[in-house]
């Protein structure tokens, strides 16, 4: 006799990653159509808009939020089903990357400094990684983009005009999925995966507490207050972290196979 639900032992990650695999090999492959791109502001001179035909998804989401769990296995399944693909992150730059975490390391950077260091560091990734995998057709995978620069400058101050004008060089993604999680699983998250919490992502810079725990809390429902508010104005798919890494991933492979059959940005 079967075990009823509740007593049914769970599948592991790996059975899980297999099934998933095998369901994706009985898939038709997709083949991409042209989808020209375009800037959010003047974008980088020289670029004919046109020769960008890839495809950019950005999946977005505080630290904690399961982002490198659900990338990985992104780029295993596109990979897998015959899609070349190239990544880029924050602070990722060759330009300025060492420079930016040695600045924060001390903990003293002004709002400004640090804006202009993330934009640095974004600018050099749009023109080298970004804009070349576009024109080659790969599907280019991006470990979050403007829209976490400009929340983490938003709750701090800065103001907003300034930097849509900042990132007006930024293609306007395919797609973006922001992967929202509640501070306290955010909080517990990382307490398993660092054993502690990050300075800058507890906004402890801002004063609001000097229990870097509360702040965490606080800053992180700020950080989902503005996302929310920039949903509105980008039309990116708020995707609900805080659900098995598996839900996660067939929602967002749900997502990515619609963009990829699609002529043009959806988001």
């Amino acid at each position: 006799m079967k075990p009823p639900n509740s007593q049914r032992p769970r599948k592991s990650r790996i059975q899980a990653a297999r099934d998933i695999t095998a369901a994706d090999l009985g898939r038709e492959v997709v083949v991409l159509k042209r989808s020209p791109k375009e800037f959010y502001g003047k974008g980088i001179p020289g670029v004919d808009r046109s020769s960008l035909g890839g495809r950019l998804i950005v999946i977005e989401g505080a630290d904690g939020s399961g982002r490198s769990t659900q990338l990985a296995r992104l780029v295993d399944w596109l990979e897998g089903t015959g899609h070349a693909t190239s990544q880029v992150g924050l602070k990722r730059s060759t330009l300025v990357s060492d420079e930016l975490n040695q600045a924060k390391r001390g903990n003293v950077l002004s709002r400004t400094t640090m804006s202009l260091f993330y934009a640095t560091d974004f600018a050099d990734q749009i023109e080298n990684v970004i804009i070349p995998g576009l024109r080659a057709g790969y599907i280019v995978i991006a470990d979050r983009y403007i829209y976490t620069l400009m929340a983490r400058d938003l709750v701090r101050g800065v103001d907003r005009k300034w930097l849509e004008n900042l990132y007006g060089m930024a293609v306007v993604p395919d797609a973006v999925f922001y992967l929202q999680v509640s501070p306290e699983n955010l909080v517990q998250r990382n307490f398993a995966k660092d054993f502690g919490l990050d300075y800058w992502e507890s906004g402890m810079d801002l004063g609001i507490s000097r229990d870097i725990f509360q702040s965490f809390v606080e800053y992180q429902k700020r950080i989902i207050a503005i996302f929310q508010d920039l949903q509105a104005s980008y039309g990116f798919r708020i995707v609900d972290g805080n659900r098995h890494v598996d839900e996660v991933q067939a929602e967002l492979r749900a997502g990515i196979e619609a963009v990829m059959k699609a002529p043009g940005p959806t988001a």
